[in-house]
């Protein structure tokens, strides 16, 4: 009877690391479907991509902060850089091989956004954190939504920037990497169309 009891709890065990297996390639190859079809709605054009810098450990900055300073900075890690060098493939694979690449003047954005190889990133002030003065927040993000109402949007625009700046204009808490898309509508304004997770 023992032995029985054995047997129907290990068959159980088995059929259920089964489903587990099935469920999570099923909820894989969704998320993969739902990423091609963003990148393809991104390609068309009157898109952004709000890029938040790969992993830099930590929180914040040093008190001995220096925006030209490397070395009083939070900075990528091994991984970070890793995972830049693959968000950039990832969008590669997709068809995206060069676009317009703006970035924060910390330096763990900018090595970011070398590190995707889609184009020579240019510094934009309004990209810059606002971690340590949060009462500049709404100025920052109406810095952000003026320089976006100049830009045609004709072709991939990726901004790579910090968790606080992508909160303020989108509203999307985003992870290290991660990639928030937004379609601008014939009002002007910008509508979040889903997000790209890449760790």
């Amino acid at each position: 009877m023992q032995r029985l009891e054995r047997y129907k709890v290990g068959h159980l065990i088995i059929v259920l690391a089964l489903l587990i297996t099935l469920v999570s390639s099923w909820i894989a190859a969704a998320e993969q479907q739902e990423d091609r079809r963003l990148l393809e709605d991104f390609k068309r054009g009157n898109h952004i991509a709000l890029l938040r810098h790969a992993l830099a450990p930590g929180v914040g900055d040093p008190e001995n902060f220096e925006p030209d300073d490397c070395s009083t900075q939070r900075n990528l890690s091994s991984a970070g850089k890793d995972q830049a060098v693959r968000i950039g493939l990832k969008l590669k694979q997709s068809g995206i091989l060069e676009a317009d690449v703006y970035t924060s003047q910390w330096c763990r954005c900018l090595e970011t956004a070398e590190l995707l190889g889609l184009g020579t990133p240019t510094v934009l002030p309004a990209l810059n954190s606002f971690f340590r003065d949060y009462d500049r927040k709404d100025q920052h993000t109406e810095e952000l939504r003026n320089w976006l109402a100049t830009q045609k949007l004709e072709k991939p625009l990726i901004l790579v920037t910090h968790q606080v700046n992508i909160t303020a204009f989108s509203g999307i808490f985003p992870g290290s990497g991660e990639i928030v898309l937004m379609r601008r509508g014939g009002d002007g304004l910008f509508q979040v169309t889903g997000s790209i997770r890449t760790d």
